[in-house]
């Protein structure tokens, strides 16, 4: 991780100690702030998570931390190397396919939903597509994948379902990990944008069945993408990527 990705984190972790840990620091709450850092690209695939260093910046005892990392670990987020320690995964090809087929069972059963959701998930999904709008005026392009990750969690809201949200919480984490393959952030997320406009509209219209066959092409649009980019990583790795 470099000096400048480092100083992000530690800022961003230090507002977390402030804002989020407050009375109580258990686990699950460490276990949420380092899930909500991966997810937004502060934690890079390989990134060795040091115990002094997290549990300083957090304010919590070793045992909480490493309970977190546990956590974590059965999410698939992160790998304990012996005698190396904790790092953030890798995610293989294999997985990111698997990933995008469970997002493909999840989100388009959400929209299917549409006719009956609250207006106040149709505001959310609005916000999150402005979001990324904002982002991509000042050219903060990981930003602008951490709002698309806010737009499609605002769409399995749709559903109404705590459980499926917090499911669909760990998925887009993990698929935050998947990300990481893409050489240029802008060119991936840019032509998103318009397609999250688009969609939107027709999600305001109410029309789930648009909106279904939308969502099944841009899912297996971005999929596509990403498996473009994991064949040249893995040929200059010279063998399959980790799992």
């Amino acid at each position: 991780m470099s000096t400048d990705a480092l100083g992000a984190l530690t800022a961003a972790l230090g507002k977390d100690r402030e804002l989020l840990l407050g009375r109580s620091s258990t686990a699950e709450r460490v276990a949420g702030i380092l899930r909500d850092r991966i997810m937004e690209g502060l934690l890079p695939p390989g990134t060795r998570l040091s115990e002094e260093a997290l549990g300083g910046a957090l304010g919590v005892s070793r045992n909480t931390l490493r309970e977190a990392f546990r956590l974590l670990a059965h999410e698939k987020l992160l790998d304990h190397e012996l005698n190396r320690g904790v790092f953030v995964r890798t995610v293989s090809q294999e997985n990111a396919v698997d990933l995008y087929r469970v997002r493909g069972f999840i989100e388009t059963a959400a929209v299917r939903s549409l006719p009956t959701a609250p207006d106040s998930v149709l505001q959310a999904l609005s916000a999150a597509a402005e979001e990324g709008e904002r982002a991509a005026e000042e050219s903060r392009w990981a930003d602008v994948g951490t709002a698309n990750m806010h737009f499609h969690q605002a769409i399995v809201a749709l559903s109404c379902s705590p459980r499926l949200e917090d499911f669909m919480q760990q998925v887009l984490a993990e698929l935050r990990l998947v990300f990481h393959v893409m050489e240029d952030p802008r060119t991936f997320h840019e032509p998103y944008l318009r397609r999250n406009r688009k969609m939107l509209a027709v999600l305001q219209a109410r029309d789930a069945a648009a909106a279904e066959q939308i969502l099944k092409e841009y899912l297996t649009d971005a999929e596509n993408e990403i498996i473009s980019a994991y064949k040249p990583a893995k040929a200059a790795a010279g063998g399959p990527n980790p799992s």
